[in-house]
């Protein structure tokens, strides 16, 4: 039999899919072992014990100074800018990347300019966006905006594009204006690859997020992680690293649970 062809089991695709972490969470074990054995004092790779202080310390005593709660204020400041940013880039997604798909005139302004844009290198931009918006949220939400919006607007055009023209033709046969078509034909079909397009975008949006945060911030994930890294607090960085990772993955899960729950017809056979 072809292993193109293999049929899992269930038990066996659960073991296969915990693999890699265990592998993981085993090899950093080791290693914290070795070096720990060689020289107590060592920061690099922490004690699961020094970790779990320091995830106590900062999730779940009142800090000395202002009395937060550190990491649930971090949290809540980057999930403000990362919700911003994303909310903005999905709207001009949807508005921007459907009219390019049917509207050539549109097209013919717009896509050779967003194309550009999309090349540019967003954190190349970033102390130019400092300058310009000054150092507080908006040069923030605006990285992400910049590096996010014009991929999922290509995206998007390039799914409008590629539906077949029939439907367009039937509609127009059927007296339906160019609103109607937008909203009726290319809506529907346009948004399951929204959602899919916006999931993509987390990892390049969550990257903008810690960037902007670590050069110019008084609060969020990237601003702590950065503010510790000089004291070489590992035993603070890897939760804080684990923590955006399970944030990025729940949101990761949610926008794909959304999609399956409004929009079942874009299920795959693999995907159910």
């Amino acid at each position: 039999m072809r292993l193109i062809n293999q049929q899992l089991s269930r038990r066996t695709a659960t073991v296969l899919k915990f693999t890699p972490f265990v592998l993981l969470i085993l090899a950093y074990l080791l290693g914290s072992a070795a070096r720990l054995a060689d020289n107590p004092s060592d920061k690099l790779l922490p004690a699961l014990s020094s970790i779990a202080a320091a995830v106590d310390l900062m999730a779940f005593t009142p800090d000395r100074r202002t009395g937060d709660y550190l990491l649930w204020t971090d949290t809540v400041s980057s999930l403000k800018r990362l919700g911003a940013g994303l909310g903005i880039s999905t709207a001009l997604a949807l508005i921007i990347g459907i009219g390019i798909g049917i509207l050539p005139f549109l097209r013919a302004l717009l896509v050779p300019f967003v194309n550009f844009i999309s090349m540019v290198p967003p954190l190349a931009l970033l102390p130019i966006l400092f300058i310009s918006m000054g150092l507080g949220e908006t040069s923030k939400i605006a990285l992400i905006v910049i590096g996010v919006a014009p991929i999922m607007i290509r995206d998007l055009a390039q799914t409008v594009l590629a539906l077949p023209r029939e439907q367009i033709v039937k509609a127009e046969t059927l007296s339906a204006s160019s609103w109607q078509i937008a909203l009726r034909i290319v809506l529907p079909q346009a948004m399951p690859r929204l959602l899919t397009s916006l999931r993509l975008q987390l990892g390049p949006a969550f990257l903008f997020l810690i960037a902007a945060e670590a050069i110019s911030a008084n609060s969020g994930l990237g601003y702590r992680i950065f503010l510790v890294r000089r004291y070489l607090s590992m035993d603070v960085i890897f939760p804080y690293v684990a923590w955006i990772t399970f944030l990025a993955a729940s949101a990761d899960f949610a926008i794909d649970r959304l999609r399956r729950r409004m929009f079942p017809w874009s299920v795959t056979e693999a995907e159910a």
